[in-house]
């Protein structure tokens, strides 16, 4: 048994906790990534500058992991970066129609019991289950 392979996903597993858990006490929002992006794109508002620091901490994020670790963000996938860019459209479009995503419903919604997130989660999970195997 690997203890790293292990480790790595139970401290990201609470860094998301700590960060959704931060952003409800200071901010009083939940942390549903569609529909910050979504708002930010949407009528510019004073209130709006949040969102965008916030993406561009996610996006910061990302980058300073690529530099300091670049074995963690690797695409062992056999898609070309095209194919991921459509693939991430598509779901972001998808966010939209099911007025939430994984950080959203997943996240908040199922430890809030909301019943409303409990299905959407289990539809995500499903439909990406199902995707995997066809397209395995």
């Amino acid at each position: 048994m690997n203890l790293e392979q292990y480790l790595s996903p139970l401290i990201g597993g609470a860094m998301i906790g700590v960060a959704v858990t931060m952003m409800l006490f200071f901010n009083g929002r939940v942390t549903g990534i569609s529909g910050i992006v979504a708002a930010s794109l949407a009528k510019p508002t004073q209130e709006g500058l949040w969102r965008w620091i916030f993406l561009a901490g996610l996006i910061c994020g990302g980058v300073f992991i690529q530099l300091i670790f670049p074995d963690l963000l690797v695409n062992l996938s056999d898609r070309n970066l095209t194919q991921i860019a459509i693939a991430g459209l598509l779901v972001g479009y998808g966010t939209v129609m099911g007025s939430g995503c994984t950080s959203g419903h997943g996240v908040c919604g199922i430890s809030r019991l909301s019943v409303r997130s409990i299905i959407a989660t289990l539809t995500f999970m499903f439909f990406g289950f199902l995707i995997v195997q066809v397209l395995s």
